[in-house]
């Protein structure tokens, strides 16, 4: 599956879609919160970083999360990835340790994937 750069409203069917097709209840994605745009569909965080930053973006504004398209909306966004690992940004987890960067995170997410 070709991985996507999401800078226009996604439907979360699509998501589902994309799920089936993958890893069955899930769809990696990279934010790129300076940007405001996010890739999916990648097998791996690191080739939706990969892409991203192919186009211009910065390593330090890509942040991996997982999207559960059938969860609620409290619970679509999972804030995990290797990528996120970056002990030089004061980042040590596959979380997102800045709450400053976990809002801009899922202000995207709510903005980019839709009903």
């Amino acid at each position: 599956m070709p991985i996507l750069i999401v800078s226009a409203p996604v439907s979360l069917d699509e998501l589902r879609r994309m799920a089936a097709e993958q890893f069955g209840d899930f769809v990696k994605a990279v934010v790129d919160v300076q940007g405001g745009v996010m890739a999916v569909g990648g097998e791996l965080h690191a080739d939706e970083e990969a892409l991203l930053l192919q186009q211009g973006a910065r390593q330090a504004d890509l942040w991996g999360v997982n999207l559960y398209p059938d969860r609620s909306a409290a619970e679509l966004v999972e804030l995990d990835s290797m990528i996120n690992v970056r002990p030089s940004q004061g980042n040590r987890s596959r979380g997102v340790e800045d709450a400053a960067v976990r809002r801009r995170i899922l202000d995207i997410v709510a903005r980019l994937v839709v009903p």
